[in-house]
């Protein structure tokens, strides 16, 4: 019975790898209008349900077994001078004090296990970003000049630099994310400036994105949003009276501003506007359920030019929500068919797994 279980599982795994690779793997495109961005790192769920473990954030690799999520930005960078004039990043349950030793002399984490989970969501067509900042951060800058030299630091920490206490080791980001939710931004733009210039001339292309509050201009970043080209904006409709709850009040509802930005204001004339949403009901006040934020998206990247596709927070929380994820991404594609894809790209996985234990 061992050996025809066995059989069989090498026979579908053939036949789905053979599928996969007469379709290829799609490389992200940031001038979609149909990309999905999931936050990873802090344990949406984990922090609301500290007794039901199965449900926890698993290691990044976890989330890149199907095509469903795009972008993953790692949450979150949250100090930018800690210990040792390094960063401080905070992974919850994956890469902490209890599991990570820090960098001598440093309050920065050596998560350089996490490099092939990197590598290999990277390989399957995702981006990976480091985001800095969250609800906690403390991203703040004394001038200009000292912000033009933290942009050597996060290159050679993240990105395309070198470092002897790089975070996640041989792995190389595909950018970063800035999610400030308080403080100044004073040195914002030059940091971003010169971080800009060192993509430019790096070896791939880089992004950088921005997950303002939906009140327009948002405060703690909108001048900086004015003054830079990101490349993306995943702007958070919910915890505010703009949320997704207030999609029919037209005084609330905003995303026509956004818009307005994007096509008007923003220094790059391709930047994307994303709608943000929490993946549960937990996961940030304005939660709307699958059925209605798939009217939501679908009306939105119809009547938008700027639309870019839909950012959640975050992916252990659109899990534990029945693949949360899945109908944002169906939404987002008009694929009907997606749910069975997923399936089916599951029971690859798991059959591997199985042969691999096998052997």
């Amino acid at each position: 019975m061992i050996m025809l279980v066995a059989d069989f599982s090498c026979l579908i795994l053939s036949s789905l790898l053979l599928g996969i690779m007469t379709h290829g793997i799609a490389a992200f495109n940031m001038l979609s209008n149909d990309n999905l961005a999931v936050y990873w790192g802090q344990n949406s769920y984990g922090a609301t349900h500290p007794d039901k473990t199965a449900h926890w954030q698993k290691t990044l690799s976890y989330y890149c077994m199907d095509s469903v999520v795009d972008t993953f930005p790692i949450a979150f960078l949250v100090d930018s001078y800690a210990e040792g004039n390094l960063p401080s990043i905070d992974l919850a349950n994956i890469c902490n004090s209890g599991n990570a030793n820090y960098f001598p002399g440093t309050e920065l984490l050596n998560c350089s296990f996490l490099a092939s989970d990197i590598e290999m969501c990277q390989s399957a067509g995702k981006a990976v970003t480091i985001s800095l900042g969250g609800g906690t951060g403390n991203i703040q800058f004394q001038s200009d000049s000292q912000a033009t030299a933290y942009a050597q630091t996060i290159w050679n920490l993240f990105l395309g630099g070198k470092s002897k206490t790089r975070p996640f080791g041989s792995a190389i980001l595909d950018g970063i994310d800035m999610d400030i939710e308080g403080g100044s931004q004073a040195g914002y733009v030059s940091f971003l400036t010169a971080l800009r210039k060192h993509m430019n001339r790096g070896k791939k292309k880089y992004y950088i994105t921005a997950a303002p509050q939906c009140p327009f201009p948002d405060e703690y970043i909108g001048d900086t949003l004015d003054s830079v080209g990101f490349d993306a904006v995943y702007v958070q409709f919910y915890n505010n009276y703009c949320d997704l709850k207030h999609y029919n009040n037209r005084n609330d509802w905003n995303f026509a501003a956004w818009d307005d930005w994007a096509n008007n204001v923003s220094p790059n004339p391709d930047v994307k506007v994303y709608i943000g949403a929490p993946a549960s009901s937990t996961a940030g006040s304005g939660y709307v359920n699958s059925k209605k934020i798939t009217s939501i998206i679908q009306q939105t990247q119809s009547n938008y030019s700027s639309f870019g596709g839909v950012m959640l927070w975050d992916i252990s929380d659109a899990y534990a929500n029945h693949r949360y994820d899945i109908a944002v991404k169906q939404a987002l594609t008009s694929d009907e068919d997606l749910l069975n894809k997923q399936i089916r790209d599951q029971h690859l996985s798991e059959t591997r797994n199985i042969t691999q234990e096998e052997d």
